[in-house]
C-alpha cells in the first residue's frame, strides 16, 4: 500500500469517527487538521457541525501536536459560561502521549476527552524540503504513490517519501495512542512499556564532549528566540513562563548565544521526563533548528534511569514530579 493510499484511508476514518461522535452528541466539538494556508503546512480546524467534517484532513504535513489546544483550554472548547465542552481530538500517537501526560498532571478531565485515534503513517520533515528548494516558490505540494511532489510556477521536484520523513517518525513506537475504550475510538493501544534504543541520536552521543558542544553551538546559534518552540508544545503550559518573568529576571533576551543557551537548556530541563517527541518544536521553528537531539538525550536519561515513557498512561506521573519513600538520597547527604 503507497503512503498517498494510506493517507486516504486515515482521512475517512478520522471524518467517519467525527461524524459518529458529533451526530449522537458524544461530543460538542472535534479538533483536527485542515489545509494550510501555504504549501508544507496544515492548519487546526475546529468542527462542530456533521456538515462540516469534510474540512477534516490527513496527510504527512499535520505536524501541530493538537494537545497544545487543551492546556490551557481555549475559549472556543468551552460554553457561553465558560465550562468546558466535550471534545474530540484527532490523536495520533504523539498525540495521545501528550493528552495521557496532561491528565496525569492533572491539565485536563479526561471525561471530557474522546481521542480519534490513527495509525500514524509519519511526517514530512519541511525544513530539509525547504533547504533543498532554496528560494524557489512553492506553490503546490501533494503526495503521490510513496513520494512527495513539490511544484512552483515553472518547475516540479520529486522527494521520495522515506527519505525526507521525520528522524523521530523513523524511530517512533507510539503510532496510535495508548488509550482504553473509554477515552479512545478508531486506532487505540494500551501500553505498559515500550523498548525505545533512541538510535537517532547514536551520532550526537558518539561524539566527544568538546565536538558536542561545538554541535550544540552550531546547532543553536540561528535562533532568533522567537518562542515557536515553546508555543508548538504541548507540555509547556505553564501560565507565566520563566522566560517572562521580570522578578527575578533569569536571563536576557537578546540573541546573544549565552541567551539562546539558556533558554534552550532550561526550557529542556523543564520537560525532561515529559517530552512526547512530537517533533512540533522542530517542525515549527522558522530557521530550521532541530531540538530533538537535546530533548531525545533528556529521554534517554529518564529511560535508563527509571524505565519511563512519558504519556502511555494517564495514571502515572512523570519521575520528575513523582517520588517514593524508598528511593536513594544521596544526593542529600553530606559526603563522608
Amino acid at each position: 500500500m503507497t503512503i498517498e493510499t494510506e493517507n486516504k484511508e486515515i482521512e475517512n476514518s478520522i471524518r467517519d469517527i467525527a461524524k459518529k461522535l458529533l451526530s449522537e452528541k458524544t461530543v460538542d466539538v472535534v479538533i483536527g487538521y485542515s489545509e494550510g494556508t501555504v504549501p508544507l503546512s496544515s492548519t487546526p480546524i475546529f468542527i462542530r457541525k456533521e456538515e462540516d467534517v469534510d474540512k477534516l484532513i490527513w496527510n504527512n504535513l499535520c505536524y501541530i501536536n493538537l494537545a497544545r489546544y487543551l492546556a490551557p483550554l481555549m475559549p472556543q472548547l468551552c460554553d457561553s459560561e465558560g465550562n468546558p465542552l466535550k471534545i474530540g481530538i484527532v490523536a495520533k500517537g504523539c498525540v495521545g502521549r501528550a493528552v495521557n501526560l496532561l491528565a496525569a498532571e492533572k491539565q485536563i478531565d479526561l471525561e471530557n476527552i474522546k481521542m480519534i485515534g490513527i495509525n500514524c503513517n509519519g511526517n514530512v520533515n519541511r525544513s530539509i524540503i525547504d533547504l533543498e528548494i532554496g528560494e524557489k516558490e512553492i506553490l503546490d505540494v501533494s503526495i503521490k504513490g510513496d513520494d512527495i511532489i513539490v511544484k512552483g510556477r515553472d518547475w516540479e521536484q520529486k522527494f521520495p517519501y522515506d527519505q525526507y520523513i521525520n528522524e523521530l517518525c523513523k524511530v517512533c513506537q507510539v503510532k496510535s495512542p495508548s488509550a482504553t475504550e473509554a477515552t479512545c475510538v478508531g486506532e487505540c493501544q494500551e501500553l505498559e512499556s515500550i523498548h525505545d534504543e533512541f538510535t537517532d541520536i547514536d551520532d550526537f552521543e558518539a561524539k566527544s564532549a568538546e565536538e558536542k558542544w561545538e554541535y550544540i553551538k552550531n546547532s543553536l546559534e540561528a535562533c532568533t528566540l522567537c518562542y515557536s518552540c515553546r508555543q508548538a508544545c504541548p507540555v509547556c503550559y505553564c501560565n507565566l513562563c520563566f522566560v517572562d518573568q521580570n522578578l527575578p529576571v533569569w536571563f536576557g533576551k537578546t540573541t546573544e548565544f549565552t541567551d539562546i543557551f539558556t533558554f534552550h537548556f532550561i526550557r529542556a530541563t523543564h520537560i525532561a521526563g515529559r517530552c512526547v517527541a512530537c517533533g512540533a518544536c522542530s517542525s515549527i521553528c522558522p530557521v530550521g533548528i532541530d531540538l530533538n537531539f537535546i530533548t531525545r538525550k533528556l529521554e534517554k536519561i529518564v529511560k535508563e534511569r527509571f524505565d519511563y515513557t512519558s504519556g502511555l498512561n494517564a495514571e502515572m506521573l512523570p519521575p520528575m514530579m513523582d517520588f517514593k519513600m524508598e528511593d536513594e538520597q544521596e544526593f542529600m547527604l553530606e559526603e563522608d
